[in-house]
């Protein structure tokens, strides 16, 4: 009963003038910028964060709910009628979505797609409201040991589990703690890569950071592209916007079987949705298969309805294990959890007693958020699409415009505008050579945890590095973690012994 009081104090303080229009805000920034190819939910939270300092925290995180659901919506338009998906979590939708475009269900596709977001991020929500409380308390047995194998836990995930390639992974975590040091040391006083300037005693700024990396870095990825064309090949959206009874018995089970492959994954730190996206996808498959006329490959709604779902269930069990644990299990959810520590908030069980009117609001905000963007997106998909008729170079000089100036205006130092250029373009050349920004972003989130909480727990223990593997939680995540690694090195080694025989045959 006491979730359900909080949850109504929570809709109270959401259903006012002023916050529903932070959520008609945030959901039509986040739509507007996933529908554009190469960006998505984590670029307009990263480029929101310098414009919503003036805003008090409750309606700053209602915006930011607002824009990372409607950024994975806006993924979904550009990969059925362009099939280019505006984020990597749209691709396995775009598969069947863009071939119902070609079909002429364009329509009915994005019909699908909403009606999937709007069912897997729901159900997903209510789940956090019920369970995330239960989760914090959990937190509390955490302690110095536990929070340090969470983070390392984060860091393999992320960086050997999900990535192509092992190595670039690695290579991005890397660089990413070596970015996250920089600053004067928390607990001895000394300064660190500062090279003596004042202005990088705080550290570099996460907003800074963010911005560069994924912003500019884009920026200048699409800069790189020699040849680039802007015809988009649009399929135009025509014909009914609602799905027929029939289509309705196809897609439901499909929406509910991908929304309970996606809710676990947001929970474990496997980088985002791609993961559980592709296993409903692949299950969908499985599924046509045995029927006696298969759909797939010719535009099946099951292999819309099923990723669509995943995708949404996945980032909103995210964002439970985020207020929580303090765990980002995402690229969106590090931004995130770096905009809270923007505000002097600190995600984890002591956010639910210290800022219970903050937490209960940012969860009403999701239900009415799912609502809004029903709303806009059933009848408004064909106009968003509109969006990719903007030729690249007014586009992309505008995003660098407003990403310079947000910057600019959060902290007033020249250093900045240099820095976030320079991280853009490591960006660039992280794009470039195939190294993922995933593990990078969160080395800079967690890798100041994951220093302290060492150092806290070999001070405790007086240097005994036993405490480290001393608990059952430790134990548990450690061990998760090794059988992870080893089913991956085992599925590589497979995978270049089946190459050298295909090349030998």
């Amino acid at each position: 009963m006491d979730t359900l009081a909080n949850l109504g104090e929570g809709f109270l303080t959401v259903l006012t003038p002023i916050n529903m229009l932070w959520v008609l805000i945030g959901a039509v920034l986040g739509t507007a910028v996933g529908v554009l190819p190469g960006l998505g939910s984590a670029m307009a939270v990263a480029l929101l964060l310098p414009v919503t300092f003036s805003l008090d925290p409750i309606g700053a995180f209602i915006m930011f709910a607002g824009v990372l659901f409607g950024g994975l919506f806006g993924d979904s338009i550009a990969g059925i009628l362009m099939n280019t998906p505006g984020n990597s979590t749209a691709i396995a939708g775009s598969i069947e979505g863009h071939a119902m475009a070609k079909n002429g269900r364009a329509a009915q596709a994005l019909a699908t797609s909403a009606i999937g977001a709007f069912i897997g991020g729901i159900l997903a929500s209510i789940l956090v409201v019920f369970f995330a409380p239960r989760l914090a308390e959990l937190a509390t047995l955490f302690g110095p040991a536990e929070y340090l194998a969470l983070a390392i836990f984060a860091f393999i995930a992320i960086s050997a589990v999900v990535t192509q390639s092992i190595i670039r992974g690695l290579a991005a975590l890397v660089l990413g703690l070596a970015i996250s040091v920089v600053g004067i040391d928390s607990i001895s006083g000394t300064s660190r890569f500062t090279a003596g300037i004042p202005e990088l005693f705080d550290g570099i700024d996460i907003v800074v950071i963010t911005v560069g990396l994924l912003a500019l870095g884009e920026v200048f990825a699409v800069a790189g592209r020699r040849g680039y064309s802007d015809d988009t090949g649009l399929i135009q959206s025509k014909g009914r916007l609602w799905l027929s009874l029939r289509e309705l018995r196809q897609a439901l089970p499909a929406w509910l079987r991908g929304t309970a492959i996606g809710i676990p994954f947001g929970i474990i730190p496997v980088g985002g949705a791609e993961v559980p996206t592709f296993l409903s996808y692949g299950a969908e498959r499985r599924l046509d298969k045995r029927r006696k006329k298969p759909m797939f490959g010719f535009g099946a709604i099951q292999g819309v309805a099923g990723p669509e779902a995943a995708g949404n269930a996945t980032a909103g069990t995210a964002m439970g294990a985020l207020l929580a644990l303090g765990l980002p299990t995402s690229a969106t959810a590090a931004i995130l959890l770096a905009a809270f520590r923007q505000y002097g908030l600190q995600p984890g069980p002591l956010l639910f007693e210290r800022s219970s009117e903050l937490v209960w609001a940012l969860l009403a905000s999701f239900f009415i958020g799912m609502v809004v963007l029903l709303i806009l997106n059933l009848p408004f998909a064909p106009l968003w699409a509109k969006l990719l008729k903007i030729p690249r170079h007014y586009l992309y000089a505008s995003i660098t415009l407003f990403a310079m100036l947000g910057v600019y205006a959060t902290s007033g130092k020249i250093l900045d505008l240099v820095l976030v250029v320079v991280i853009g373009l490591i960006g660039f050349t992280m794009r470039r050579y195939g190294l993922p920004v995933a593990p990078m972003l969160i080395a800079i989130i967690l890798g100041p945890l994951a220093e302290t909480e060492f150092r806290r727990a070999m001070a405790v223990s007086e240097g005994d590095p036993g405490v480290l593997i001393d608990s059952p939680i430790t134990i548990t995540l450690y061990s998760v973690l090794a059988l992870t690694v080893a089913f991956v090195i085992v599925r590589v080694v497979r995978a270049k012994l089946a190459a050298r025989k295909e090349v030998t045959v």
